[in-house]
């Protein structure tokens, strides 16, 4: 049976391995009240029935992704640790130590059908240059409205535009240091935008592929540990 300590706390379910969340609703003097997304107390009785049986849905679903989410955890760490304790060996065995960031790193079982990567996403954010560098191509356009095309004209308003949370995409702003234009001022705003980038952390991925023969492609083995 599934059940909430006095601490708040989330109690384990026998047999099923589902976990409750803590629950909504609560007994006030002998009477139901639901808890509201706002925090207010609602008394069972003003509550629809289609919202109770939605709150069960999302609460056993839950239940049994939460523990869940718990091993897959753990499993990522165990992964990493083992992993770091590979390498150490080698580097005993070879008595030098690796170069780099702990990541980039692929491991294969020896038949050849089994595939460990290990990789490193660096977390990128751009400093003031990145405005610097729009200005000088705001001019640049503005000079070059005659001659130059519409596509390059969309690439370089997608590359400075933001998403939603405010953020600019690197990728879309490396295309622009592709382009092959040679005016001394792009070349500056180009040199600025790489300027702007800053390294500000970066995190550490897991992936594991498999394969029916030496020949067959390379096929994900789908467990979702790259989620920190």
């Amino acid at each position: 049976m599934t059940g909430v300590s006095s601490g708040g706390t989330v109690s384990a379910s026998a047999g099923d391995g589902a976990v409750s969340p803590p629950p909504g609703r609560r007994e006030i003097d002998g009477a139901i009240y639901w808890t509201n997304a706002d925090g207010g107390l609602i008394p069972d009785g003003a509550v629809k029935s289609a919202d109770k049986l939605q709150d069960e849905l999302v609460r056993k679903i839950v239940g049994f992704a939460l523990p869940l989410s718990a091993q897959v955890a753990r499993f990522r760490q165990h992964s990493f640790d083992d992993v770091d304790d590979f390498v150490e060996l080698l580097e005993q065995e070879y008595q030098a130590k690796r170069g780099g960031s702990k990541g980039n790193l692929t491991f294969t079982s020896y038949d050849g059908l089994f595939k460990i990567v290990v990789a490193v996403s660096e977390a990128i954010a751009f400093g003031p240059e990145l405005q610097v560098a729009k200005g000088i191509v705001d001019e640049c356009l503005r000079e070059w409205s005659a001659d130059s095309g519409v596509e390059i004209r969309a690439i370089i308003n997608r590359a400075f535009a933001v998403d939603s949370q405010g953020r600019i995409n690197r990728n879309d702003l490396i295309s622009l240091l592709r382009l092959d234009i040679t005016d001394e001022r792009w070349l500056r705003a180009m040199q600025a935008i790489r300027d702007s980038f800053r390294i500000v952390g970066s995190k550490r991925y897991i992936r594991m592929y498999q394969r029916a023969n030496a020949q067959a492609p390379w096929t994900s083995i789908t467990i979702d540990v790259s989620a920190g």
